[in-house]
């Protein structure tokens, strides 16, 4: 699956018109046989339309609009929903439009997916993996939360917060995807856990992650603090035995 056959690769975009088209060359010279959905939160700088176009001259590439900014987690869960309907796929990535993302990287996800991963980690935090143009604050709120969240949910996950992310077909089907209401950082924690939870064999490999070129981050304190009240809940959850 080297070149990204039965592959779906999700990547949810607001205002990434400057950045759609590159992201989407980078992604086809790794994998030329991916499929790709834009998730498209009605961007006003017109990322949705140049994505239609796109789609209209190569049937690689799908959209699904949605009527607002209505946040990562719930891209991500309509995609997977869609996805999961589609019997031409069984496995599933996540990817950022804004370049962070290094499609380099995709033939090591197809690697371990191939391996028997179930669910593969683009990590930051192992050996060989790394951050290229963050300032000191946003090595500590990431490389933080991931060590608090590790540490409150008790696992050995090193890059917990990580948003490059690939899944089996089993692995998003036995988890209910309409339960998972957290964002952004917490929809990364809360997939992670639950999928352990479940037994699914989980690996990471190095990525070197590059801080956006064009437009804003999307990060925020709200987000951050979404993700530390989540993981109590999860742990919570995992006590009584709702996970």
């Amino acid at each position: 699956m080297s070149e990204g056959d039965r592959a779906l690769i999700v990547t949810p975009t607001y205002n990434e018109r400057d950045n759609l088209e590159p992201f989407l060359e980078g992604v086809f010279r790794w994998a030329p046989r991916a499929n790709v959905l834009v998730v498209d939160d009605n961007s006003p700088d017109g990322t949705g339309k140049l994505a239609d176009e796109i789609a209209a001259r190569d049937p690689r590439v799908s959209v699904m609009h949605r009527p607002g900014k209505m946040g990562l987690g719930s891209a991500y869960r309509e995609a997977f929903a869609k996805g999961l309907a589609d019997p031409r796929y069984d496995y599933f990535l996540e990817m950022d439009t804004d370049l962070s993302h290094d499609p380099q990287y995709l033939p090591q996800f197809f690697r371990a997916l191939d391996s028997g991963a179930d669910v593969v980690i683009g990590s930051r935090n192992i050996p060989g993996g790394g951050v290229e143009g963050w300032g000191v604050g946003r090595h500590v709120l990431s490389k933080g939360g991931s060590l608090y969240s590790r540490t409150i949910l008790g696992l050995a996950v090193r890059d917990l917060t990580s948003g490059y992310k690939a899944f089996r077909r089993r692995a998003l089907e036995a988890i209910d995807l309409a339960s998972i209401r957290s964002e952004g950082y917490s929809f990364q924690i809360e997939m992670t856990y639950r999928l352990l939870r479940k037994g699914f064999r989980v690996e990471e490999v190095p990525i070197i992650f590059v801080d956006r070129r064009q437009g804003a981050s999307k990060m925020s304190r709200k987000i951050f603090a979404e993700a530390i009240g989540v993981v109590w809940k999860l742990r919570a959850d995992a006590v009584r035995g709702k996970l």
